[in-house]
């Protein structure tokens, strides 16, 4: 997400501005239209280096991408990634180039991601990938930290009524 955009304050409308400057270039490969529509990213390492804000995750959702496959991630945006649902899958780098010709080859290919199995599949390709158990259980079930947090609503309040009143407060009482 180019440096121009991060001034906004809203957490919509950022698809328009991915890799803005390269889709100037019209052979950039996301101006392919063979690839509109594509909800999967295939790229190369230490993909979202430099980009440690929110802004970088959102764009690339908002764009239409549920999923981006690269050898490595930077850890900010990883974690950025899973706090939006923005599922991110490390593969070996050999895998990645497979997967990269395929696509350069056969455009159409769809791309299958099984997170609870840890398992892509496109054409000839399949792979396992690693994934952090507590991440995977959060994307899994559809929770975000709040959610989580609010399952434990009862011991939460639990534990408010055993504190003394002059404690302060750590969970608002109706």
């Amino acid at each position: 997400m180019p440096k121009q955009f991060l001034k906004r304050i809203e957490r919509t409308g950022f698809g328009e501005f991915v890799f803005d400057d390269w889709r100037r270039d019209p052979g950039f490969v996301l101006n392919d239209p063979r690839y509109a529509g594509a909800n999967v990213l295939v790229t190369g390492p230490n993909f979202g280096s430099g980009s440690s804000r929110e802004h970088a995750p959102w764009g690339l959702q908002q764009y239409g991408f549920d999923a981006v496959v690269a050898p490595s991630f930077a850890d900010i945006f990883r974690s950025n990634c899973a706090r939006i649902g923005l599922l991110t899958v490390e593969l070996p780098e050999k895998v990645v180039r497979e997967l990269l010709d395929l696509a350069t080859g056969q455009p159409d290919t769809s791309v299958r991601i099984d997170l609870p199995a840890q398992t892509l599949t496109a054409g000839d390709v399949a792979a396992t990938f690693p994934f952090d158990p507590a991440t995977k259980h959060l994307l899994v079930e559809g929770l975000d930290e709040i959610a989580l947090t609010l399952r434990q609503a009862d011991a939460i309040a639990a534990f408010e009524a055993r504190r003394p009143s002059w404690r302060p407060v750590t969970s608002v009482r109706s």
